[in-house]
């Protein structure tokens, strides 16, 4: 009972941050009505439509991995869930119109197999491969930083929670008119900004501007970033594309109090980046600067 209270509390947790760091704005045209996924979409979606990665799917053509399946929602009915042969783990992602997509497992409830102990090994292999997708009709085809397939998504699929998840968070995800809105394209990069890439972005990064103590950013090889507010430790998963785009999924954090620097939410809620001068500049989805950040 006790672990199944801590899974609980940490998916509430991890929504609450996720409901908390999303932005939202001007979104494609509606449907009159709300549908289920695993229904038959009743508009044509675009190639790269996020939204289209909504549902309970069965993960196959993944070369020499174990099935199982991945649950994608929005974040306040459930976020990410993978379903695999050691248990359920759960987490974030993040994707955009431009066909980006970066996912994170950062909680694990696992039996005590020798196969499923506790390490990096519990986030399935092709998962933190997985840099893009594509929409083949309405079938969500997962793509390596070459754009090679990784894994296809079939619908359909009905995890079963098991008696330490909430039932909720295995249902089919239900999208909504709000769900649409939550996933609008980002705003170009302004002019005066420089679109950076993965090597731009790579390396140790701190707040501009200001004495930030122990606050930093590191983006690593890998898609892997690592930092802190300046007292708790924080990570996640990042990736970028082409004109600036840029999306990083915010994992656990401890929760010191201190005067910290929320560069954990800088990240998740940027869409693009550029450089002014030496400095690097988030933008959120509607253009905003959401952080900027200097060389550390």
């Amino acid at each position: 009972m006790g672990r199944s209270r801590h899974l609980v509390a940490v998916v509430a947790a991890g929504l609450l941050l996720t409901s908390c760091a999303n932005g939202s704005g001007p979104g494609p045209a509606l449907p009159e009505e709300t549908r289920s996924v695993g229904a038959s979409p009743t508009t044509k979606q675009p190639p790269a439509d996020p939204v289209g990665l909504i549902g309970s799917w069965t993960v196959t053509e993944v070369a020499g991995a174990a099935g199982g399946i991945l649950r994608i929602a929005p974040a306040d009915q459930g976020g990410l869930s993978w379903f695999g042969p050691c248990g359920v783990s759960t987490g974030m992602w993040r994707a955009g119109a431009d066909g980006l997509f970066v996912a994170d497992l950062s909680e694990h409830l696992v039996p005590d197999a020798p196969e499923c102990r506790p390490g990096p090994g519990r986030t399935p292999a092709w998962l933190r491969q997985t840099t893009a997708f594509r929409l083949e009709k309405d079938i969500p085809v997962l793509l390596d930083e070459q754009g090679r397939q990784i894994a296809r998504l079939l619908p359909g699929a009905k995890p079963t929670p098991g008696p330490n998840l909430l039932p909720s968070l295995a249902e089919p995800p239900v999208i909504t008119p709000e769900v649409r809105q939550a996933f609008p394209p980002a705003a170009v990069l302004p002019a005066h900004l420089r679109p950076v890439s993965r090597d731009d972005l790579r390396g140790r990064w701190v707040p501009a501007g200001r004495e930030s103590g122990r606050a930093h950013v590191e983006l690593r090889d890998g898609g892997e970033w690592r930092g802190s507010d300046g007292c708790n430790i924080q990570g996640g998963r990042w990736v970028a594309g082409a004109e600036g785009a840029l999306l990083a999924t915010a994992g656990h954090s401890t929760l010191i109090g201190c005067d910290n620097v929320p560069l954990a939410g800088w990240l998740f809620k940027a869409t693009r980046a550029g450089l002014d001068g030496d400095e690097l500049v988030l933008l959120n989805a509607e253009g905003q600067e959401s952080g900027r950040l200097a060389r550390g």
